[in-house]
């Protein structure tokens, strides 16, 4: 046997110079012969690490045997069963501290991991493109199962009951199905005819889609149990955004990261014939360094931005977001400015005509560069100002990407619901809140996490809904 390639496969992608001006995906996905080839690299460990470090358990060495088969219907079947949104994870989950930090090439003979997470997007996409038939439904077994949200969390619960035979009602806020997938994460990192299958396929289990109902507002808790539901998971997200509260948070042209990707992506405002409003062009400064963040930086650029500035307290050493993106970004010309934090957003005001439209506007960003303390006993050292180092930047329009929080309306409208000090629901290891047979998931109990943390909580809260129906 020829030995192993050291390294996993590079991805083909759009060149720099051309996808900072399109909103097509980034990442073009691997060929048959490319994928055949990384599979190859996979020792098909029988005590299987990768798979402890994927939250929904996907059987990962097994799928990669059907690969190196060319059985690819045969390892979308393994991946199914497991995961209800095989094609997203593909594509957005952060494999390279999850599944591919545990794989045996990396740990042990210091090479880089297979490339698991481009291998299970191979498979997804191969699968959607020569997809014949109709998914088979599953026998009904009598029991009525409400989900509030279609986010991550909420379509892998209805998924895995769907397929045990639930009757599933899923409620969803926005017009779409989707949740984060679709108003938060760019087009160009995950395509929504990507979600719009995935939903689908959920839908041909039997799934049913309930949109533009605001549970807490159109529909209570307590009125879905009157309907007739005997249990509900709680996968609304952590839809709330967060701000510093400095002086000039409330001018005109400051967003949240939410507000922004939301106005982008779901309401299409990068098409001329977008009836939402966004602010287009000139400099942009994103505040965070998160991958909201990247995301918000790369849509502003794509959007016509002539600049685009992320400002991060810490260095580049402790960024939070994927080396992937933080990559793609700096190819794109995103101008990283860390270690600065913002201290005020400064507005236009024209004294000699307060008419003058300009009024009230973002002008520039006053900044403090910051220096990193001692580590602490976590090992997180933590940011100073720099006394007399402030700095402007001229900029239009300044996103704030500092985090969400779980939005206050169910709690608000759900007796014995109980909630942390920072609006997360409070659960068991099961998923089980405060209140008999409601359930939740997801960054409605964390706040903002990953998209493959919140499937497994609705993974874990299905198989415990399941066992408590079940047994009647």
């Amino acid at each position: 046997m020829a030995a192993r390639e050291p390294k996993k496969h590079e991805m083909p992608t759009q060149k720099p110079e051309v996808r900072a001006h399109n909103f097509n995906e980034v990442a073009l996905g691997y060929t048959a012969e490319i994928a055949a080839s990384e599979a190859q690299r996979c020792l098909g460990c029988k005590n299987k690490p990768c798979m402890q470090g994927c939250p929904v358990n996907i059987d990962i060495p097994e799928f990669i045997s059907h690969i190196k088969q060319n059985d690819i219907e045969g390892a979308y079947d393994v991946i199914t069963k497991s995961s209800s949104l095989p094609a997203v994870c593909g594509r957005v989950c952060p494999q390279e501290s999850q599944c591919e930090h545990e794989c045996t090439l990396a740990v042990k003979l210091n090479m880089e991991p297979v490339g698991i997470g481009r291998l299970e997007r191979f498979v997804a996409d191969t699968h959607r493109l020569n997809k014949t038939g109709e998914t088979v439904r599953p026998e009904p077994n009598g029991h009525r199962v409400a989900v509030v949200g279609s986010g991550p969390s909420g379509l892998t619960c209805a998924g895995d009951l769907a397929k045990k035979g639930y009757a599933v009602t899923v409620y969803e806020a926005l017009h779409t199905a989707g949740g984060v997938l679709v108003y938060g994460i760019p087009e160009f990192r995950l395509p929504k005819s990507i979600v719009a299958d995935e939903v689908n396929t959920l839908k041909e289990l039997g799934v049913e889609i309930v949109t533009d109902v605001v549970i807490g507002r159109t529909l209570t808790i307590d009125e879905l149990f009157e309907q007739g539901f005997e249990a509900v998971f709680i996968g609304s997200g952590a839809g709330l955004p967060n701000f510093m509260n400095i002086p000039g948070e409330s001018l005109n042209g400051v967003y949240s990261a939410n507000e922004f990707l939301t106005r982008s992506n779901l309401m299409k405002a990068y098409s001329d014939s977008s009836r939402t409003p966004i602010m287009k062009g000139g400099n942009v400064a994103v505040v965070g360094g998160g991958n909201v963040a990247m995301d918000a930086a790369r849509t502003a650029l794509r959007l016509g931005a002539e600049k685009v500035y992320i400002i991060y307290r810490r260095s580049m050493e402790e960024m939070p977001a994927r080396k992937e993106e933080v990559e793609h970004a700096m190819e794109e010309g995103i101008d990283f400015r860390i270690l600065c934090n913002p201290a005020e957003i400064l507005g236009y005001r024209n004294p000699d005509n307060p008419r003058d439209p300009k009024n009230g506007f973002v002008r520039a960003i006053r900044c403090v560069r910051m220096e990193l303390g001692e580590p602490d006993e976590r090992g997180r050292r933590s940011p100073h100002e720099i006394p007399g180092s402030e700095f402007e930047l001229d900029t239009d329009t300044v996103i704030m990407a500092i985090g969400t929080s779980p939005n206050p309306l169910i709690k608000s409208t759900t007796k014995g619901l109980e909630v942390n000090r920072r609006g997360g629901i409070i659960v068991n290891e099961n998923g089980l809140t405060t209140r008999e047979n409601v359930y939740a998931g997801g960054d409605a109990v964390t706040g903002a996490a990953t998209v493959i943390s919140a499937m497994g909580a609705g993974k874990t809260a299905a198989k415990a809904i399941d066992e408590a129906l079940g047994s009647k």
